[in-house]
């Protein structure tokens, strides 16, 4: 799970610090891109607190939603039809879904603990 979080605090800190302006016309682009990118993270320190981590998974998983999402955006530009709306709703979908199962992990780790502690004491 600390791979994820140092990779996505790296990536923030270099991003401050060598900003980059792209071009309007690859916004939607970038937006996906990120949301795949968000949807991984989450995703992976998910599995890290379950303790199902792969780092396989994780690459191939960031690499595959990049790329489908990409494909979305592109295609519905050349149809003039919005297709990046779907990337959109699902990436933001699992990436709440993941936060929701990540906040529930921690609090029952941390409930766990103070029992265990209160159970210590007595």
């Amino acid at each position: 799970m600390w791979i994820v979080l140092v990779g996505l605090l790296a990536g923030l800190l270099i991003g401050l610090a060598f900003p980059i302006i792209l071009p309007l016309a690859f916004a939607q682009y970038l937006s996906i891109a990120l949301l795949a990118a968000l949807d991984t993270a989450f995703g992976g320190a998910r599995a890290g607190l379950e303790g199902r981590f792969v780092p396989v998974t994780f690459v191939s998983g960031l690499i595959t939603n990049a790329i489908l999402a990409a494909l979305f955006t592109y295609a519905g530009n050349k149809l003039g039809v919005p297709l990046f709306y779907a990337a959109l709703f699902a990436f933001g979908y699992r990436i709440f879904q993941n936060l929701g199962s990540i906040r529930h992990l921690l609090v029952d780790r941390w409930i766990k603990s103070r029992s265990k502690l209160h159970q210590t004491s007595l």
